[in-house]
């Protein structure tokens, strides 16, 4: 595994980690890698996401599609 040094960091930031890893009881270390997992998994996610929306939007390209709010409208007047 790696390791990682961050340097300037505000002090507000720094008391802020430390308040939520003392919340979720870890240590500062264990936070801040807690953070930056779930970032970096959370933008990959959405990256994915995004990329498989593209691919789904390109297999209806020519297909006339249906105008949402016709539905919308029926459904709310029952």
């Amino acid at each position: 595994m790696g390791n990682l040094t961050i340097r300037n960091l505000h002090d507000d930031v720094i008391d802020r980690l430390k308040a939520q890893a003392k919340a979720n009881e870890r240590s500062l270390e264990g936070e801040v890698r807690h953070v930056l997992t779930r970032e970096v998994t959370s933008y990959l996610g959405t990256v994915e996401f995004l990329a498989r929306a593209d691919s789904l939007a390109a297999t209806t390209t020519g297909t006339k599609q249906t105008d949402s709010t016709k539905f919308i409208r029926e459904d709310r007047n029952r």
